[in-house]
């Protein structure tokens, strides 16, 4: 798996191409917990539960279903962050989502049930370019801990932030176009 640092930038890049008036603080906060929510199946271990298993660690809390109903809590916010229901389960529903995606994408522990119940098949991405990362803290905090960061930043920081930062000037450009037309449509009105 990713490391929980790497997991959170899915939503900070969106919130970064998107700009915060789309997505508020809260939302982008509500955004990073949704993408590490799967790993708290890691509770797993300490039940006996073991690795691999439907109910363990990767396992159906990193599925497209447990993403869809980790969706219902953007539902409780939408309100809050004045957004149609139907945007703000899609934020909740994508941020979860983001997190088995990623986990995809390392090369090692066990592959993703991404479509369980329908498809029983778990998956690797064909690019298995992240190192996996170790569960246990004490093994992060390592030679290996620094390798899986870089890994990280090298395949999801720096390809996601530029993307997000090529939305932010995109955008940024857009509104100044905009606001050029709208001042030179505003000259053109003549006085009463």
């Amino acid at each position: 798996m990713p490391t929980v640092f790497s997991h959170i930038v899915f939503p900070v890049a969106a919130a970064v191409a998107l700009g915060r008036a789309r997505v508020p603080t809260s939302m982008l906060l509500a955004g990073m917990l949704a993408t590490v929510v799967p790993d708290f199946d890691g509770i797993a271990f300490k039940l006996g539960i073991p690795y691999g298993g439907m109910w363990g660690h990767r396992g159906y809390t990193h599925t497209l279903g447990f993403a869809l109903v980790m969706g219902l809590f953007g539902l409780l916010l939408a309100r809050r962050w004045q957004l149609p229901k139907w945007k703000a389960y899609l934020w909740i529903a994508l941020c979860t989502f983001s997190h088995p995606v990623a986990d995809t994408l390392t090369n090692g522990g066990i592959a993703i049930p991404l479509y369980w119940p329908i498809i029983e098949t778990r998956f690797f991405s064909p690019w298995t370019l992240v190192e996996v990362s170790p569960i246990a803290p004490q093994r992060f905090f390592t030679e290996r801990g620094a390798v899986v960061i870089w890994s990280e930043i090298k395949v999801l920081w720096m390809p996601l932030m530029a993307v997000a930062m090529a939305c932010f000037g995109w955008r940024h450009i857009l509104e100044k176009s905009r606001q050029k037309m709208t001042g030179q449509a505003a000259q053109k009105i003549p006085s009463p």
